[in-house]
């Protein structure tokens, strides 16, 4: 029997029939009149081509076919309910969640500490799962394989939701014994050398060329605008690298405030502000518009939310 021919209704028809065994008791379980149960029980016995019930000895019973179909109705109608019913509040507390976010390395050190500490605090039960920009694709965001994306994007797609986390500016690490440390201006910046840090977007990178200005992104292009050009000696994707390499005292690593902030105790190292304007970047997470409205997602966001606005 093709399903579109079948009034869903009388799903809910049979299963209180079979239940009380007794078209009045049906009628008024469910608020209709006799009449209008007995014409759906007929309309089901013809759909189905079987009499479900039929009047014993012991009242009306149901056939085989009604014995069968019971559970698999019943089972087919609590589903639907429980599916139906309004979404319960997220609770932290109890909640097992397993929340996926693709976190660039400028995110996973700053701002993935503090949140797996709130995470601790009030969701102690809850798992994080970061993964890294080479492991996630568009699609996996958009089907809602991944809850979070956080990172610096030139791109988002128009249908996904975003936010802005944070905007940082940019300091240089300096060895306390690099010679420059007493005289870090602009000239003295350019006769050092450099490392190169960054992963932005997604997917998988590839290297970089040294020419490449707008590839090498927001420090390069500062200094191309006043027609300068830094001596880049390292490159990587790491900044838990480029502030160990922050220690050598032939190195400058220029990286966003909050990741250089990490190592205000650092004794080895100095902070400084660049000698030339950089523009800010803007950190931002983004997610599917499929977990929009998914109750332990808003929850989520809202923690986001709440733990950037601590990490300074």
């Amino acid at each position: 029997m093709n399903i579109d021919r079948f009034d869903l209704n009388l799903l809910v028809y049979l299963d209180v029939l079979l239940r009380e065994r007794n078209v009045t008791k049906a009628a008024n379980i469910l608020g209709i009149s006799q009449p209008a149960m007995s014409n759906g029980l007929r309309r089901l016995r013809d759909l189905l081509e079987d009499p479900l019930l039929v009047r014993t000895s012991e009242g009306m019973t149901p056939t085989e076919r009604a014995e069968n179909l019971q559970p698999v109705v019943r089972d087919a109608l609590s589903r639907l309910e429980k599916a139906l019913q309004p979404q319960t509040e997220f609770d932290a507390i109890t909640s097992d969640r397993v929340f996926r976010i693709m976190a660039s390395d400028y995110a996973e050190s700053t701002l993935i500490p503090q949140l797996l500490k709130e995470m601790r605090e009030i969701a102690p039960n809850a798992t994080l799962d970061i993964m890294t920009p080479s492991d996630v694709s568009f699609l996996d965001v958009e089907q809602g394989k991944v809850d979070m994306v956080i990172n610096r994007f030139d791109s988002i797609p128009q249908s996904f939701h975003q936010k802005d986390v944070w905007m940082d500016s940019f300091s240089c690490l300096v060895s306390v014994n690099n010679p420059i440390i007493d005289d870090f201006n602009l000239d003295t910046y350019l006769e050092s050398n450099h490392v190169w840090v960054s992963k932005t977007g997604w997917g998988v990178g590839v290297g970089i060329d040294p020419d490449d200005v707008q590839r090498l992104g927001w420090v390069d292009e500062a200094l191309d605008r006043i027609g300068k050009k830094r001596r880049i000696r390292v490159f990587t994707r790491h900044y838990q690298a480029a502030m160990l390499l922050a220690e050598r005292k032939d190195l400058v690593v220029t990286i966003p405030t909050r990741a250089a902030n990490l190592l205000v105790n650092n004794p080895n190292i100095v902070i400084k502000a660049p000698p030339f304007d950089i523009p800010p970047i803007k950190l931002k997470m983004a997610w599917s518009p499929l977990l929009q409205h998914n109750p332990g997602h808003q929850w989520f966001r809202r923690l986001i939310v709440e733990v950037a606005e601590k990490v300074s």
